[in-house]
C-alpha cells in the first residue's frame, strides 16, 4: 500500500508533570540539532503528554527513548486553515460532514498563515473529506 504523502509522524512523549519535564525533552532535541514545528502540553493525572512536530520524528523518538521517556508515534494531518474568523470552523466543518471525530487539535499561525494539526479517528476519511470539501492539507515533506 502506498503510503499517504498527508501522513505527519507526530511524536508523544509522557512524562510526570513537574518542574524541569520539559526542559529535559527539549535540551534532548537541541543536542541532536532536531527543531520543533509545533508543540502542545496537555495534563492528565500528574502526567504531561507533549505532542510535537519535529523535522527528525525518529532520531528524536530514538534520543528521548534512550532517555528513559516515553515515547510514541501518532499520525496526524495538517490543514491549512484561514486565518481569520470562520478559520476553524470551515475545516470543523469539513470533518464534521464527513463524520470524523476530531480526537485533539493545536494550531500555530505564521508567516505561511494558519495550520491546525489534527488527530482524527480515520486519518484516511478525514483526508478525503478536507479535500472534497475544498480544504488544503500540508505534506508530511514539509515537517521533515
Amino acid at each position: 500500500m502506498k503510503k499517504n504523502t498527508f501522513v505527519i509522524k507526530q511524536i508523544s512523549v509522557f512524562s510526570e508533570n513537574k518542574p524541569g519535564r520539559l526542559a529535559a525533552i527539549a535540551r534532548a532535541l537541541q543536542e541532536e540539532k532536531i527543531n520543533i514545528l509545533a508543540f502542545s502540553i496537555a495534563e492528565a493525572d500528574g502526567f504531561g503528554v507533549v505532542r510535537a512536530l519535529v523535522d527528525k520524528p525518529q532520531k528524536a523518538h530514538e534520543k528521548l527513548g534512550e532517555l528513559g521517556f516515553n515515547v510514541a508515534f501518532t499520525d496526524v494531518i495538517a490543514v491549512r486553515m484561514k486565518d481569520e474568523p470562520g478559520g476553524l470552523h470551515d475545516i470543523a466543518r469539513m470533518l464534521g460532514e464527513g463524520m470524523i471525530n476530531i480526537e485533539y487539535a493545536y494550531a500555530y499561525s505564521g508567516k505561511e498563515g494558519a495550520v491546525l494539526i489534527l488527530r482524527v479517528d480515520n486519518v484516511e476519511s478525514a483526508i478525503t473529506a478536507i479535500k472534497k470539501g475544498g480544504g488544503t492539507l500540508l505534506e508530511s515533506s514539509l515537517f521533515q
